[in-house]
């Protein structure tokens, strides 16, 4: 395997972007440039101390593909009942998905905080209502790729993809549990890893990974 260091590697975020560059240690994968804090970070997350604060925290959507634009478009009339008020009415007026000035897709947000697809459960714990549709088996599109892998990111460029985690203070929680529980970063999105890039792409991270730790 070959082991790199990609320098000036830019971490993008939708939530949050650092001002300045830095080195990243990475490792190929197939098409894929692995940032190695997947295998050497800990990571589970603490609905009960941050009550899904990363759907609400933040300067922007989730992002989005554009296979999953179309998605929405299509699975939203069925996710609609699951939805507050607020987000259904953000939705008519902006759309199942914004476009960013720098032609970013991603979902809207209610009044500038929350996403429009949130919602909260009785002890007012952030939830999904796509996700909560999928659960009921109203739709087959479980959430954006995009949520399903955090705090995984993944920037697409021409001749690879950019495998990084994003750490983020309001998740130091998360990172704490998944230091108890002994769950590295890469195993607690698995399945999330599995539908992005596929079974033989996990199984080749998870060989790397037992060499590493």
């Amino acid at each position: 395997m070959h082991y790199k260091t990609l320098e000036n590697y830019w971490r993008k975020s939708s939530a949050t972007k650092p001002k300045t560059n830095y080195i990243c240690p990475m490792f190929q994968l197939g098409k894929t440039i692995v940032s190695e804090d997947l295998i050497e970070k800990d990571f589970v997350c603490n609905l009960h101390a941050c009550k899904g604060a990363c759907c609400i925290e933040g300067e922007a959507g989730a992002p989005l593909t554009s296979e999953e634009i179309e998605i929405l478009k299509d699975v939203y009339p069925k996710v609609k009942p699951f939805l507050r008020p607020e987000g259904i009415a953000a939705v008519e007026a902006q759309g199942t998905h914004i476009v960013r000035a720098l032609g970013e897709l991603e979902t809207p947000l209610v009044d500038g905080k929350e996403c429009v697809y949130v919602t909260f459960t009785s002890n007012g714990t952030a939830s999904c209502g796509i996700e909560d549709a999928y659960n009921a088996g109203a739709i087959n599109f479980r959430k954006p790729i995009s949520c399903h892998l955090y705090p995984v990111r993944v920037q697409e460029y021409s001749e690879f993809s950019a495998v990084n985690y994003h750490k983020w203070p309001i998740c130091n929680d998360a990172c704490t549990l998944g230091k108890e529980l002994k769950v590295p970063v890469y195993k607690f999105v698995k399945d999330a890893l599995i539908r992005k890039f596929g079974e033989n792409w996990y199984a080749q991270l998870e060989i790397i990974a037992s060499k590493t730790k």
